[in-house]
């Protein structure tokens, strides 16, 4: 293990840890692009989704007001989430996932893009419970299928004039909750071996440094901006998912 190798392992925890923490979700939009630089895929993203879930852990602690005082709204996306995520992972052997990738990876791009050019930011006020649902159940079949749990709810939340604070207590624990389901996954397929848990092992401090960090700046952020930030994540996350997709 090289002084180069662990550097960049060390970058990506801390990396992931802090948009985690800053955005409540993204961390494998930073840490992979160091991790897969240095390990097989299959093993970055093993880790990855184990960060993602420590990172959403420590954010979970600043929003259990908005998560007490909401259940319901959260319930409607994490419980057809969670029944979508292992129907998203069967339907891997009938559809490709890099295609699905590059077509989710263009509407992030489009997506990001656009309400990124406007001034204004959309204002979707009347409530919908039935599309949440949807939204919510489909996160969860391309968390399976492609690992991209997070991209529509995040997209649908930000067009939602929410405080920042009741956006967060719907996207921190819906991708907690998908990816926890992830990891349950890959350990029954193995993927957790000696060599990745010494690996995971590492990355941890680093991980929960960054992710303490963002959620400092987290908490100067006003609603609008926090709403910004979504979408600039959003599309950030659609470019480096279709260059990695491409290259």
């Amino acid at each position: 293990m090289t002084t180069g190798f662990i550097m960049a392992l060390l970058a990506g925890a801390f990396a992931g840890g802090f948009i985690n923490g800053l955005a409540g979700f993204g961390t494998a939009l930073l840490s992979l692009g160091f991790w897969l630089q240095i390990m097989p895929p299959p093993q970055a993203v093993a880790i990855v989704v184990v960060m993602s879930v420590v990172s959403g852990l420590q954010g979970l602690w600043i929003t259990r007001r908005e998560i007490r005082d909401r259940p319901g709204r959260l319930a409607r996306f994490l419980a057809p989430g969670l029944i979508g995520l292992p129907l998203g992972v069967s339907l891997l052997s009938v559809i490709s996932a890099p295609v699905l990738k590059l077509v989710i990876a263009g509407f992030m791009i489009t997506y990001g893009g656009f309400f990124t050019m406007r001034r204004s930011l959309p204002r979707f006020e009347r409530p919908t419970p039935l599309i949440d649902v949807g939204i919510g159940f489909t996160g969860g079949v391309l968390g399976g299928a492609a690992s991209l749990s997070g991209a529509l709810p995040t997209m649908w939340c930000a067009m939602r004039p929410w405080p920042k604070g009741e956006t967060r207590a719907v996207l921190q624990p819906y991708n907690v909750g998908i990816l926890g389901m992830a990891v349950a996954l890959f350990a029954l397929q193995g993927l957790y071996d000696r060599e990745t848990l010494l690996l995971i092992a590492m990355a941890l401090p680093t991980t929960i440094i960054g992710a303490q960090l963002g959620i400092r700046l987290f908490h100067h952020l006003n609603d609008t901006q926090f709403r910004r930030l979504l979408i600039g994540v959003m599309f950030a996350s659609g470019v480096a998912l279709a260059l990695r997709e491409l290259m």
